[in-house]
């Protein structure tokens, strides 16, 4: 990965990182099935009107679309409505990196190099005993919720990288005409009679933090930040990029304890170094 786009790695995980907290912020006042509705509703309409069609193949845009957005995000916000912490969805989201790379061993033939496996096997050590220490944080429901969530930006970011953008900025717009229909089908199913509540307040004074949490996850989450991954998907194989995600966690305990109150305990502090060394060895390309 040439210079330029190693910082551009690096700056995608603190876009992401700080997403969680405006998540919980935004899921304190819109059910999760509508909130991951009104995300992408609010990406389609401005991708339609001005962003051109990416040149890629309808089932990878689609593919793009269910992984990235409806899978990733309605398991996501259904487990963090649940229970699940913000610090700990940082980090237990991240199990995308290594379903990355495995999908894309299996399915884009990438090599997977002594030297990948043994940088991913330590940050799955330290995502690992930073699980363990939070577990007793969250019940099993929203982390098996959580951990479906990363198979679906997995399952993504394989598309992404088979749909080869020119540019993927446009891809990261167009990608989210996919999600609104099936994720509102979804909030009519199970938060009927919280809809019109939700919405009918939404531009009251209570409601201001979770529609600065929405703003934030639409314009700098999402627009910047996969607009950034998806350019790199695009460069680089996917086994290379996907790691650097395991940075978010630092990101997301962090922000999750300056905005929320969530202390991160020592022993996650010192995993969170494995994390990061684990990403430097995994991204390296020598054998």
């Amino acid at each position: 990965m040439q210079g330029g786009d190693r910082g551009l790695v690096l700056l995608v995980p603190v876009l992401w990182g700080l997403n969680f907290p405006a998540t919980a912020l935004m899921l304190d006042h819109y059910p999760p099935f509508l909130a991951a509705t009104l995300r992408f509703v609010l990406m389609a309409i401005p991708a339609i009107l001005f962003v051109p069609f990416p040149q890629v193949r309808l089932r990878w845009l689609i593919g793009t679309g269910l992984g990235l957005g409806v899978m990733q995000f309605s398991f996501l916000y259904l487990g963090m409505a649940t229970g699940m912490p913000a610090g700990l969805a940082s980090l237990v989201l991240q199990a995308s990196a290594p379903f990355t790379i495995l999908l894309a061993a299996a399915f884009l033939g990438e090599r997977l190099t002594p030297l990948r496996l043994a940088g991913i096997g330590l940050a799955v050590l330290g995502l690992t005993i930073i699980g363990t220490a939070r577990a007793q944080s969250a019940a099993l429901l929203p982390m098996m919720l959580t951990l479906l969530a990363a198979l679906g930006w997995a399952v993504g970011n394989i598309c992404s990288r088979l749909a080869r953008a020119p540019k993927p900025l446009h891809l990261t717009m167009w990608m989210s005409i996919v999600p609104p229909i099936p994720l509102f089908l979804l909030s009519l199913l199970m938060e009927g009679p919280r809809i019109v509540p939700a919405l009918g307040g939404a531009f009251t004074t209570a409601a201001m933090p979770a529609n600065l949490g929405l703003l934030y996850i639409i314009v700098f989450a999402t627009v910047l930040g996969y607009g950034i991954w998806n350019t790199l998907m695009s460069r680089y194989p996917a086994s290379e990029v996907a790691p650097w995600s395991m940075l978010v966690p630092i990101v997301g305990f962090s922000s999750a304890w300056v905005m929320l109150g969530e202390r991160p305990r020592l022993l996650e502090l010192a995993a969170g170094a494995l994390v990061i060394a684990g990403v430097v060895l995994a991204s390296r390309t020598a054998a």
